[in-house]
């Protein structure tokens, strides 16, 4: 029987295309879910039309990773050194099996996302826990694997899982292949997932700072052999991809730094997962964690904490109505503070200060803070010169070398008395970071 295609439009690009196999994981429950996941939290309080769902997205990461896969696999695309320390490009039907667990892997990367996305994770899952542990599990639940037993050929979950997260994520040891297709999905570089969130979310808020030409980079990616790692394996781009890759880099840390890191959206998670932590102990969950057993976790969405968000901030005896109230009636808390250069070189611990101070001064459950720091910013890949060489991308650009590290830190306080912070700030700053 022939294979029957499947076309969903999307805006980001156009048409993303299934076959009738593929389709089985689209209409299964646990893919369907992702409906009603938020991929930007509470963003829509500040951008109204970050409306979209993590089901586009992951949508949008299979498209992306295939076309990826099929530029890097092309045969005229594959160097003899690399071919030599990559047995699988010689076999089409392993390759097309491959091909086959990339697409679902990227499409399934995120079915272990908690409601609202990344705004619900953190302190509100058991230790040891992450939306990719809950994906490993989801996908490896009985559900799933019929599914994958079922396609044709039958898919292995554990391949799945693999690329899905790949080894920073998993205990296992891969092989380089499995590494190297893992790396179209996820990886710092040049991985789909973060092309596409960047790009679609980009879209949907109505600004411009994710954008790049990802059709011009992923033409010019190739697998790379690094020469000081002989038999070392990883994603890299022709010189002539080299600007959108930087374009890349660059519309990270704008997103980062103008979107993910708003101060007002930030607010809105703290207030959230205040709601959800008094929310999840009255369901039962004394712990006030998210459960992680799947068949519990596949049953929340945000529709179920949107309904007890509205309950509670119409209802002054729930005992979640303060969160809920800030945030349905828009009363969240304001920002006054955030780090200052200036303020860090007299004392490096001065958000610290900062922080203990005005908690004493006008009480801790007045004052919340919000503090992040990139763990580094620079994107090192190798780049394939027009003359053959390979070298690290910071010496061929001064720009990937310089992207600045994305670090906040933001001191927030209760509405009413935010003028009365202002001024006790202006008035004892300097009494309260300088170095005794």
């Amino acid at each position: 029987m022939a294979k029957v295609f499947h076309e969903i439009r999307d805006p980001i690009h156009i048409f993303i295309r299934l076959d009738s196999e593929e389709r089985k994981v689209l209409d299964s429950p646990t893919f369907q879910r992702l409906r009603h996941i938020h991929q930007l939290g509470m963003t829509y309080l500040i951008y109204p039309s970050a409306t979209h769902k993590r089901f586009e997205h992951s949508l949008g990461v299979m498209e992306l990773a295939t076309r990826i896969f099929d530029m890097v696999t092309a045969p005229h695309h594959v160097d003899e050194s690399v071919s030599e320390l990559l047995p699988e490009l010689k076999n089409r039907d392993n390759l097309a099996y491959w091909r086959r667990v990339l697409r679902m892997a990227a499409l399934c990367h995120d079915v272990g996302h908690l409601p609202f996305s990344h705004s619900a994770e953190g302190e509100l899952l058991p230790s040891g826990y992450d939306h990719e542990v809950l994906t490993r599990e989801v996908l490896l639940s009985p559900d799933m694997q019929e599914i994958w037993k079922s396609l044709t050929p039958p898919t292995r979950g554990e391949d799945v899982v693999k690329i899905a997260l790949g080894p920073a994520k998993l205990p296992i040891r891969m092989t380089a292949w499995e590494t190297l297709l893992s790396e179209i999905i996820t990886g710092d570089a040049f991985g789909a997932d973060r092309m596409d969130y960047l790009l679609r979310d980009s879209h949907h808020l109505g600004v411009a700072y994710g954008r790049f030409d990802h059709y011009r980079l992923i033409d010019t990616l190739r697998i790379v052999r690094l020469p000081e790692e002989d038999e070392k394996l990883t994603l890299g781009v022709e010189e002539g991809g080299l600007r959108s890759a930087e374009a890349l880099a660059l519309a990270r840390y704008f997103m980062f730094t103008q979107v993910y890191f708003h101060p007002i959206r930030r607010i809105y998670d703290i207030h959230l997962r205040d709601f959800l932590a008094i929310w999840l102990q009255g369901k039962g969950f004394t712990d006030r964690k998210f459960p992680t057993q799947v068949s519990d976790f596949l049953k929340l969405t945000d529709n179920e904490i949107l309904v007890a968000l509205l309950e509670a901030a119409s209802d002054d005896t729930k005992p979640a109505h303060e969160p809920a109230r800030r945030i349905v009636r828009r009363e969240h808390f304001k920002l006054f503070y955030q780090r200052d250069p200036s303020d860090i070189l007299e004392n490096p611990d001065a958000c610290d200060l900062i922080y203990q101070a005005a908690c004493e001064q006008f009480g801790s459950e007045n004052v919340r803070r919000d503090s992040y720091s990139q763990r580094r910013a620079a994107i090192v890949f190798p780049v394939l010169r027009y003359d053959g060489a390979v070298v690290d991308s910071t010496k061929l650009s001064q720009l990937l070398g310089n992207v600045p590290v994305v670090s906040v830190d933001y001191l927030f306080i209760r509405a009413d008395l935010l003028d009365e912070a202002k001024t006790w700030l202006q008035r004892n700053k300097r009494e309260i970071i300088r170095p005794t």
